[in-house]
């Protein structure tokens, strides 16, 4: 017979309204900072790029808040973020299917690099900022 180990335990939400109230703050400046951040880096692209990168910003950073918080030493799950949130963002682009010659490919691949860059780079600028400034961590 198998024996199965109990779950581990799941972390318990504080119960004072105090600390609850500086974790929500935390967490909308975790949230703005990455997607202003990712706005700001794709803004010379057009100002539709930088509100679609700034959107998924804003995703990205309450979701690294939280993974933050449930276990903050998995830099794994931490860049695995930062792709599903690229991936996300790929979802919202026309995919041309007229050209698939090597001029099409390359300037479809140029659009995605365009759209992660400033991902990537807002990600890097909040977890590089909060190395500086530990008393914003969870």
């Amino acid at each position: 017979m198998i024996a199965f180990e109990p779950p581990a335990p799941v972390a318990v939400p504080p119960s004072d309204p105090e600390i609850r109230q500086r974790l929500r703050l935390q967490s909308i400046g975790w949230a703005l900072a990455a997607g202003i951040s990712a706005g700001l880096l794709s803004l010379p692209w057009g100002l539709e790029a930088a509100v679609r990168s700034g959107g998924c910003g804003l995703f990205y950073g309450l979701l690294a808040f939280h993974l933050q918080r449930v276990d903050p030493d998995d830099g794994h799950l931490q860049a695995g973020l930062v792709g599903a949130v690229c991936g996300l963002r790929s979802l919202g682009m026309p995919l041309p299917l007229d050209n698939w010659q090597v001029d099409g490919l390359a300037s479809l691949l140029l659009e995605l690099l365009q759209a992660w860059l400033p991902l990537i780079g807002g990600a890097l600028l909040l977890h590089g900022t909060l190395r500086f400034l530990p008393a914003s961590r969870p």
